[in-house]
């Protein structure tokens, strides 16, 4: 999860993964090469950057001193795609791993232990990576709310299935207190927690497409002032436009890792 372990655990503005059951509370990247990612995403985000303690290969993104994002080497969590990954509250992550492999998902990485908490690296069954955490959040989650992604759309084959399979694995429209509400709205799954759209779900993408634009994935859509600037920064230094609309981009990083620009303060 590219977690700092300085994370203050006496702090009563830190709160655990129990308050957010089963909501995203992180985002981090896999890099093959963490200085240029973090170089890439300081212009085009304007993210400053700090050591993570778990290690020379993790890094931490702070946007006005608040940390929104972890950034790490492919190599130090024996994966070699790049790509941004969102990670998602559970108040156990090996009860969540079990419930993923269960129902047909796969444990790429963990769970490890990243003090003070402890994380893994899964694929639903349509080939989506995502990750869990357990235990204390780095920062205050509505702080991390305002501060970092917008929200988070999974594009996959089937957005009802996807729906069972995260509902059961993250106690999603549970008992569990603090618990994600979720709906169908339209042709989407629409998911809150505290009344906030954190996460969509569509249906639509192609489960051995080679363009990995349109396999099953999670987008993280990054809130920004302007989205014009982004593009000509991310085009500056190395990186590519897929998709531009005049409140969106679809970027991808000189590393191939694929993110979303938006204006749009709504999901």
């Amino acid at each position: 999860m590219n977690h700092d372990s300085t994370s203050a655990s006496s702090s009563p503005d830190v709160v655990s993964t129990h308050s957010v059951c089963g909501a995203p509370c992180w985002v981090s990247l896999i890099s093959r090469d963490v200085e240029a990612s973090g170089n890439f995403y300081g212009a085009v985000l304007g993210w400053e950057w700090r050591p993570a303690r778990c290690g020379d290969h993790f890094r931490i993104a702070l946007a006005d001193g608040t940390p929104v994002a972890g950034i790490g080497a492919a190599a130090s969590l024996g994966q070699t795609a790049v790509a941004w990954t969102p990670y998602f509250a559970v108040p156990s992550a090996d009860e969540a791993v079990s419930r993923a492999q269960e129902r047909g998902g796969t444990a790429a990485v963990g769970p490890i232990s990243f003090p003070p908490g402890r994380a893994a690296l899964l694929a639903d069954r349509d080939g989506a990576t995502f990750g869990i955490w357990e235990g204390e959040l780095f920062t205050d989650w509505e702080a991390w709310r305002k501060a970092a992604p917008a929200f988070i759309r999974l594009h996959t084959r089937d957005a009802f299935d996807a729906a069972i399979f995260y509902g059961e694995v993250l106690d999603w429209a549970s008992e569990q207190p603090g618990c994600c509400e979720v709906r169908y709205e339209g042709e989407e799954v629409v998911l809150r927690s505290h009344g906030e759209v954190v996460a969509r779900i569509e249906s639509g993408a192609l489960e051995a497409a080679p363009d990995p634009t349109i396999r099953p994935h999670w987008q993280i859509h990054f809130r920004v002032a302007d989205v014009a600037a982004c593009v000509r920064a991310a085009e500056a230094h190395g990186g590519s436009v897929l998709r531009e609309s005049r409140h969106e981009a679809v970027l991808r990083d000189p590393d191939g890792a694929q993110f979303t620009v938006t204006s749009r303060r709504e999901a």
